[in-house]
């Protein structure tokens, strides 16, 4: 389940109600999926081969169709992260610049833990640690970044509206400071 934790502050918000709460006075999409769907055998694999990712897609079919015909997506694809990712550094440091997009940046989370790092105009930055089974969409145009937790390790689902997924648009942000 995913929690929050607003940076100036430290305070934290957990619980599905309160997260949802605060998330949708942010205007930031978030849901549930239901984790215990994926097989057992990629529940914490991070090397996944092309059909193993048909697999997840597929296992999250109606959950993804569904999320596309109400927020506009027209594609999706899976990605995993972690240590033996190859550049997984030089990625790191790409995703973890504060950068905003024309379209929102949506992600389910499917198995490992990451966090979007969201600016709010009233808060300043917050960060949602996300777990398995937690779905997430920053809207346009707001400032934001997602990077891994602690355990390095993370798949999920990303949907997108542009064919050619989101551009970033770097943003050089005085009032972020990294934690």
């Amino acid at each position: 389940m995913a929690q929050i934790r607003i940076r100036n502050t430290n305070e934290r918000i957990e619980g599905e109600a309160e997260v949802k709460a605060f998330l949708d006075s942010q205007e930031v999409v978030y849901e549930h999926w239901d984790a215990n769907k994926l097989p057992v055998a990629l529940r914490e694999k991070f090397i996944l081969s092309d059909d193993e990712k048909a697999e997840i897609i597929s296992t999250y079919e109606a959950e993804i169709k569904d999320l596309a015909a109400r927020r506009g997506y027209e594609i999706w694809d899976v990605i995993s992260l972690s240590d033996v990712t190859p550049n997984i550094e030089e990625l790191l440091k790409k995703f973890e610049q504060v950068h905003t997009h024309t379209e929102d940046e949506i992600r389910a989370i499917v198995s490992g833990k990451g966090i979007f790092i969201i600016k709010s105009e009233e808060l300043g930055y917050f960060d949602v640690e996300l777990e398995p089974g937690d779905v997430i969409s920053v809207p346009e145009n707001t400032n934001h970044f997602f990077t891994l937790m602690e355990n390095r390790e993370i798949v999920a689902v990303r949907l997108f509206i542009e064919k050619d997924g989101w551009v970033a648009y770097n943003i050089d942000d005085p009032d972020f400071i990294k934690a």
